[in-house]
C-alpha cells in the first residue's frame, strides 16, 4: 500500500504556481463560502459525469420533498427498466416498491442505479424526461456546460456531459439549498432489507473534515469524485473527473484539498454557515486504507459487487421459524463445502393470510454459483432452487 504522505510530497513536486499538473484529469476547487474558484485544470472541459449525475437526481428529489410532491415514506414502484440496471443497485424486483428514503440512501451510499431510475420515472414518467428536467434545473443553477440524459449517470452515448466546475457548483447548491438533507452524504452505510450496505467514498475515512459528497465510475468517464471539506471554519468543494483508478483519484483530491485548504477564507461569525459538522483539526491522512482500483461504484458492464450477493438458494418454506432454522442447520455442511461464505437466512412470507418461513442460503455472486450449491444439496437428498436475491 502506497504511503499517503509520500504521495503528497511527490505530488507537490510536479505542481506549478499556475496550477496542479494533472493533464490526465480535469479538476476544480471552489471556495464554498465566497463562491470563488481557487484553482482548476481543465475545469470547463466536458466529460461524462458517471454517478455524479445522481447529485442532480438527489437535488430534484429533495426539491420534490420540500415542495410536498414527495414524502420520505412514499412508496416508489420499481419498473422492469429500473430493475435491470447494472450494478451497483438495490436488486429490487420489477413491481416491488421502495421508499423514498431507501432510494435516497441507496443513491448516496452505494450509488444504486435501480433506485435512481425508479425515482426519475416516478417524478417525470421516464428516464429521458427526467434527464431533460435535470438539464433544465441545472441551467438555472448555473451549470452552463452540463447535459443529463438519465438519472443514474450510466453511459448513454455522447448525450451526457459535464465539467468539474459545474459539478462543484452543483455540490454547493446541495449544501446551500438543502443543508439538512446534505447531512445524509456523510453516511458510511445503511441497512436495506436486513442487509448492511457499505459505501465506498473512501476519502471520508482517510481525510479529516471531508463530509461527502459523491463518487462515480464508468469505463467511459473514468473515476470521478466530488468532495466537500469542512475544517476550521473553512469550506471547500473539490471535483476530480477522469481518474485512472479510484486510489489515484482520491490521492489527487486529497492533494488538492491540502493545497487549497489554506486559501479558503473563514466565514465571519455574523454569516450563517452551511457546515454540517463541528470544526475539526487540520486535515491529516489516515492509515489502513481499503484496497480499491475495483469498479465497485457503477460500471458499463455487469460485475459482482464485493460483499453482496445477487443469488440465493431456497430449500423449503416451512410453517415455523424454528423448523426453518433446523433445516438450515442440517443443510449447512454441503452448502458451505461449495461456498464457504454462504449465510443461512430465515425469511417470513405471507400468502393468502398464511405465514411461511423460507429456509434460504445467501452469498452467491451469480446463478452458476447458486446452482453448484443446489447440486451439492440434491446429492444429500435436499430439495433446492436458485432464486435471485430480493
Amino acid at each position: 500500500m502506497r504511503n499517503f504522505c509520500a504521495a503528497l510530497v511527490a505530488f507537490a513536486t510536479v505542481s506549478s504556481s499556475a496550477g496542479v499538473a494533472m493533464a490526465d484529469v480535469s479538476w476544480a476547487v471552489l471556495d464554498a463560502d465566497r463562491g470563488v474558484f481557487l484553482g482548476q485544470d481543465g475545469g470547463s472541459r466536458t466529460r461524462p459525469p458517471a454517478s455524479l449525475a445522481k447529485m442532480m437526481t438527489l437535488y430534484l428529489t429533495f426539491e420534490a420533498i420540500r415542495d410536498g410532491r414527495l414524502r420520505w415514506d412514499d412508496r416508489i414502484v420499481v419498473s422492469r427498466n429500473a430493475s435491470i440496471k447494472i450494478p451497483t443497485k438495490l436488486w429490487v424486483k420489477p413491481g416491488d416498491t421502495i421508499s423514498v428514503r431507501e432510494a435516497v440512501d441507496g443513491m448516496i451510499i452505494i450509488s444504486a442505479n435501480d433506485a435512481a431510475a425508479a425515482i426519475g420515472e416516478h417524478l417525470a414518467g421516464s428516464e429521458a424526461a427526467f434527464g431533460r428536467m435535470m438539464t433544465q434545473r441545472g441551467k438555472r443553477l448555473g451549470l452552463k456546460n452540463t447535459v443529463f440524459s438519465n438519472p443514474s449517470g450510466l453511459t448513454d452515448g455522447r448525450k451526457q456531459a459535464t465539467t468539474a466546475r459545474d459539478m462543484a457548483l452543483l455540490g454547493l447548491a446541495l449544501q446551500r439549498d438543502f443543508p439538512k438533507e446534505y447531512r445524509l452524504f456523510s453516511q458510511p452505510s445503511f441497512v436495506f432489507r436486513g442487509k448492511l450496505r457499505k459505501g465506498h467514498n473512501n476519502l471520508m475515512y482517510r481525510y479529516d473534515g471531508v463530509d461527502g459528497i459523491k463518487t462515480g465510475f464508468t469505463s467511459a468517464a473514468g473515476y470521478n469524485l466530488a468532495s466537500s471539506l469542512n475544517v476550521n471554519g473553512r469550506r471547500l468543494i473539490g471535483v476530480v473527473l477522469g481518474g485512472k483508478t479510484a486510489r489515484k483519484r482520491d490521492d489527487r483530491m486529497a492533494a488538492l484539498l491540502t493545497r487549497f485548504g489554506g486559501q479558503a477564507a473563514p466565514v465571519p461569525a455574523r454569516q450563517p454557515q452551511i457546515a454540517m459538522q463541528a470544526p475539526v483539526p487540520a486535515p491529516r491522512p489516515a492509515v489502513g486504507l481499503a484496497a480499491d482500483d475495483v469498479p465497485i461504484e457503477q460500471g458499463d458492464g455487469g460485475f459482482p459487487v464485493p460483499g453482496f450477493s445477487a443469488w440465493q438458494i431456497q430449500i423449503a418454506a416451512l410453517p415455523s421459524r424454528a423448523a426453518a432454522r433446523r433445516l438450515l442447520d442440517k443443510a449447512a455442511a454441503p452448502v458451505r463445502s461449495v461456498e464457504a461464505g454462504a449465510t443461512a437466512l430465515v425469511e417470513p412470507t405471507t400468502t393468502k393470510g398464511k405465514t411461511l418461513y423460507r429456509a434460504r442460503f445467501d452469498g452467491f455472486v451469480d446463478r452458476n454459483a447458486a446452482g453448484r450449491a443446489c447440486a451439492a444439496l440434491k446429492q444429500r437428498k435436499f430439495d433446492c432452487i436458485a432464486v435471485a436475491a430480493p
